[in-house]
């Protein structure tokens, strides 16, 4: 049973605190749609996902209003796309983007993604066309997103597939230059993808997954904060162990409510319950930020030397307050650091207290990586590769997720600002210290053996 006291800090979550659930995804398995005809094929994907997905957003916003919780974003997840369509060609893969593109508009979710290609041991036929479409399929669609898994802690990183997506993202961000790259912003490259992640660029539904599915994405870095902010005010001499336990109790609470509105999305559309991602998802908004809870818990500003030992309390914490919260957990379940979507991170980076070394640091102990970096236009593909391959390392040694969502703003050098809108922010672009100087490594090509499984230290 709730107490009063309970009751009415989850009311202060909600009316000043920012808390809201940040994402409902529905994911549709596309795999019996599969053809060799492209137009029958993007005939039967357009009914699938406007047939399952109208009510999305009208059951989300009924949901949200009963309860008084806000979900932000409605989102749809699909087969990864390589897989799916893998008998077409790049210009026919571009037109099934444009058809993606056009069922997430008609439907009014914010985005689709599943624009993936799994690649971590080798790249197929389907995933080199679809690779080759991503530049103009980002560009002529407004709300498809595109992910690829490199690399796992089972095959080791594949470093030809790492060089090609670098220079995916420079033809990217080169097609978008009028917008500061904005297509770069639109596609992740992963080491240990999850196949039930509800955030963006991210989601896709993985094969092992049921035919329609609902996960859901909480929030709550501006809830947190607050919590500590109580806890500290009314207790100066709050120990570290201590304030783990107001993180943990807050995070049971957010995982509750999330758990609670997509178990009530889910049977309404009449279809399975998937998990709750237990991120913290931060947004451009002040008091909505991962990097203010840095400085609630002493730190001048997120960057400074202590940073990453208390990033890792904070997932770790948020981990364990969620997990005794629900059984079914999935996604990333980490703590965020989108540098352009964090206005205090953001603010960081600016003053050059967040450097990209630090941003790696930072990355060993969190979900999901170096996430929304805007780099100097001139930033040649190999040192992107090398950038990639780095973070990939990461996630392959550490057996977690790790992503890189990198964007080299064309015509734009280190210092300047970078203007994405929306909930993807802005950013001043910071160096990229030694690049050049990785070009000979990276064109060595080939796969970084899997780590070994034993002996692990």
């Amino acid at each position: 049973m709730l107490t009063e006291k309970e009751v009415l800090t989850t009311l202060e979550m909600l009316r000043n605190e920012h808390l809201d659930v940040r994402t409902v995804t529905l994911g549709l398995s596309l795999f019996d749609l599969a053809t060799h005809d492209a137009a029958r094929f993007q005939d039967r994907l357009l009914s699938r996902i406007t047939g399952m997905a109208a009510s999305l957003v009208d059951v989300c916003d009924e949901v949200g209003d009963i309860y008084g919780i806000p979900v932000v974003n409605k989102r749809i997840s699909v087969s990864p796309m390589a897989v799916v369509g893998a008998p077409f060609s790049s210009r026919e893969l571009v037109q099934i983007a444009m058809t993606l593109d056009q069922a997430a508009q008609e439907v009014g979710v914010d985005f689709i993604g599943g624009f993936s290609a799994l690649v971590e041991k080798g790249l197929a036929r389907g995933d080199l066309s679809l690779i080759e479409a991503v530049p103009e399929a980002l560009t002529a669609t407004s709300r498809l997103c595109a992910s690829f898994n490199v690399a796992t802690t089972a095959a080791g990183i594949n470093m030809d597939a790492v060089l090609l997506l670098a220079k995916t993202i420079k033809a990217a961000a080169a097609r978008t230059a009028d917008q500061d790259g904005l297509a770069c912003a639109k596609m992740g490259v992963f080491a240990n993808i999850p196949q039930d992640v509800p955030f963006m660029a991210g989601a896709y539904l993985g094969v092992g997954e049921p035919n329609a599915v609902i996960n859901v994405g909480v929030s709550g870095p501006g809830v947190v904060k607050r919590a500590l902010e109580r806890a500290m005010e009314a207790d100066d001499h709050l120990a570290l162990d201590e304030i783990s336990e107001v993180i943990k109790r807050t995070a049971f609470k957010v995982t509750r409510i999330g758990e609670l509105i997509g178990r009530e999305v889910a049977k309404r559309l009449n279809v399975p319950f998937g998990v709750v991602d237990l991120s913290l998802a931060p947004t451009p908004n002040v008091g909505d930020s991962v990097g203010e809870i840095f400085q609630v818990l002493g730190l001048a500003h997120i960057g400074a030397p202590g940073s990453t030992a208390a990033l890792a309390m904070l997932n770790d914490a948020v981990k364990k307050g969620g997990a005794f919260a629900s059984s079914s957990v999935g996604g990333f379940s980490g703590a965020f650091i989108p540098v352009s979507e964090d206005l205090n991170i953001a603010e960081a980076a600016a003053q050059g207290h967040l450097t990209l070394p630090k941003l790696e640091a930072l990355t060993s102990v969190c979900s999901v990586g170096l996430d929304m970096v805007a780099l100097p236009g001139d930033t040649s593909a190999e040192t992107l590769a090398a950038i990639i391959a780095d973070e990939m390392a990461i996630g392959v040694i550490n057996r977690k997720t790790t992503a890189a969502r990198l964007i080299p703003v064309p015509g734009k050098k280190a210092g300047e600002k970078a203007f994405f809108g929306g909930l993807l922010g802005e950013a001043v672009i910071i160096p990229v210290p030694g690049s050049g100087g990785s070009d000979r490594f990276i064109n060595l090509g080939g796969r970084v053996p899997a780590p070994l499984q034993s002996l692990g230290n």
